[in-house]
């Protein structure tokens, strides 16, 4: 951590804010330039980030110098992370040059819907079955989701068609019956932040899909990822559907270049989220394209059979003939990029 002093700082605040940093049993190293006074803190992580050094009079800014998300960094994980959901032939990867494909209803509404819908996105190339069994309504009267019986539909159906399955908890008292069903728990826009969760999940060891927060910047997507990785749980994917913007003419605003930041910072996969960037069905095909071609390691879109009939989020799904043909396409650009399905 580096220590920058005011320009007004007098030598007794220097060599007190010397001696503090050492008091703590840390090494602290003076550097006087022309205009600006820097004190380099060398020692114990965590204790440095606990001590309230820009409190000491005269200090002016304390900057980390390794990343707060140590876990979720590239420093301490250079190569990509490849996380694997599923068993079996039956395994999804994200990272590494894989790309997975997670695809189904945004709610899980009965077993018949369910396994026509798994069965087209099966066939069209899909790797993971995703529907929500509990759902975070703005509305308390909406749907809320069909709680443990649907979590049984879903690993029936995933288990008949050979796909992985994932789906959403929204509760820490859910999360023991979401793993005992899934193969993958998705923590949504709106958990994000909800740090009781997250470490309960990170306890599960299960492979989590984390989204990004609707007003949550990059580095606070990988700060969240850091509570799972913190329990020894180190099978994340993040997630980038979207955040709040001024131009409603998109349901959220579609951060492609969060794809490559994140890959910048992170070791941990991130794919994209088309359906609810946008909220509209004929905008989905080119942002999925346009998340893979700037490195997405997998595409998560809702797609249903009646979606005029659905109970969550019709409007924005695609039907399964349009996602069998955006599929292909997904595929060819993920060859273009080097990628593979």
């Amino acid at each position: 951590m580096i220590i920058i002093l005011r320009e007004s700082a007098t030598e007794d605040q220097i060599t007190h804010v010397v001696e503090r940093v050492q008091s703590l049993g840390l090494q602290a190293h003076l550097s006087k330039g022309t205009y600006r006074t820097v004190i380099g803190v060398i020692g114990d992580e965590e204790q440095i980030r606990s001590a309230p050094l820009a409190a000491i009079p005269g200090v002016a800014e304390v900057v980390a110098v390794q990343p707060a998300f140590k876990l979720a960094s590239r420093t301490a994980h250079p190569e990509p992370s490849v996380i694997e959901v599923g068993s079996g032939k039956n395994v999804a990867r994200f990272g590494g040059g894989h790309v997975g494909m997670i695809a189904g209803p945004c709610a899980i509404e009965s077993a018949e819907r369910l396994d026509k819908i798994a069965g087209a996105i099966k066939k069209a190339g899909a790797t993971v079955l995703r529907g929500g069994a509990y759902k975070p309504r703005t509305s308390p009267y909406a749907f809320q989701g069909m709680g443990e019986d649907g979590l049984k539909l879903l690993r029936e159906i995933g288990d008949k068609h050979g796909l992985p399955v994932v789906t959403e908890a929204i509760d820490p008292r859910h999360v023991e019956l979401v793993a005992e069903w899934a193969d993958m728990i998705q923590l949504g826009a709106r958990n994000m932040q909800n740090f009781v969760l997250l470490t309960e999940v990170g306890k599960t060891q299960k492979p989590v899909l984390m989204k990004r927060g609707m007003a949550a910047t990059v580095k606070d997507l990988l700060m969240s990822a850091e509570y799972v990785l913190s329990q020894g749980n180190p099978n994340v994917v993040l997630c980038e559907r979207g955040v709040k913007g001024f131009d409603n003419a998109c349901r959220n605003m579609y951060d492609v270049c969060a794809i490559p930041q994140t890959h910048e910072l992170s070791h941990l996969p991130i794919i994209v989220d088309p359906s609810h960037a946008t909220g509209r069905p004929e905008m989905i095909p080119a942002c999925a394209l346009a998340g893979v071609a700037a490195g997405a390691d997998g595409v998560h879109i809702e797609v249903h059979n009646c979606p005029e009939d659905a109970l969550s989020d019709g409007p924005q799904a695609l039907l399964p003939e349009q996602y069998a043909e955006l599929a292909q396409q997904i595929r060819k650009v993920a060859e273009a990029v080097g990628k593979t399905i």
